[in-house]
Formats: C-alpha cells, structure tokens, sequence
C-alpha cells in the first residue's frame, strides 16, 4: 500500500467543497460546526475517555454543556461503564448515527453521493436559499 501525500489528497479535491458539505450537515442535524469538527476528531480516535475529549476542544470556542449535549442527543456514547474498582473511568465512542453522518460527508467529498436539499428547501430564510443554491453547485460539479 502506497503512502498518501499531499499532492495525492490534492488531486482527490477531497476538502474542495468541505465548507459547504460542513454547513449542510450542521443544519440538516442540528450541530455547530465545532461540535461536528469535534465529532469527526473523536471519531478518528475510535474509543476515548472524557480526558480525550477536553484535550480535543482546547481548539474550539469555550462551550462547558458541549458534553452533556452531544451524550444527550446521543452523538457520544458509553462503551465501556466505570465499575469503581477495577475500571476507574467510563470509555466512550461516538454513535453509529454520528459514524454514519461521518461516513456521509466523506462520500459527498468523493463524489460518490451527491447531498439533498430536502429538508433545506421548506425553510424561507434567506441563509437556507443561499446554502441550497451552493449545494446544487456541488452537486452540479462532477469533478470532485
């Protein structure tokens, strides 16, 4: 197996259309970007522990429910419990419903799925008309 480069991830155009792919996901799943960005770095990390997850937020706006949130809307999840004796802390993981929105962006990047506008089309904000009309953009654009 080939290492990869930077030219290699270049030619790919792989973060091309990432800032809109990002916006879509934030509003389609009632995220922030940092909380997506944040779920994407967890992700990479596969199993983490609460630690792991205020070292990833150093780079981020201060958000102290962040946490809460993302365990509440099920975003994070318990995959190993803390037993106070022999396991001294909880191991986490983030959820097949976040691995799947992960897995999603990354197709869009490829080019292999192209992103709907559904949900964003039966809002009359202007933000959203604007969103929706760089997604047909995107969508448009088979080099990616």
């Amino acid at each position: 197996m080939r290492k990869l480069i930077s030219r290699d991830l270049r030619e790919l155009g792989l973060l091309k259309h990432y800032r809109i792919i990002r916006k879509w996901a934030c509003k389609t799943n009632n995220l922030n970007d940092a909380d997506l960005e944040l779920l994407i770095y967890l992700d990479a990390l596969n199993m983490f522990t609460k630690d792991d997850f205020k070292k990833g937020t150093y780079s981020y706006s201060w958000d102290n429910r962040r946490w809460n949130r993302l365990l509440k809307k099920e975003w994070i999840i318990v995959w190993r419990k803390r037993n106070h004796t022999t396991q001294k802390y909880h191991i986490y993981k983030v959820s097949l419903k976040c691995k799947q929105l992960i897995s999603r962006m990354y197709r869009i990047m490829l080019g292999e799925e192209d992103m709907p506008t559904k949900k964003l089309d039966k809002n009359n904000r202007y933000i959203y008309k604007v969103t929706a009309k760089a997604i047909d953009f995107v969508n448009k654009d088979k080099t990616r």
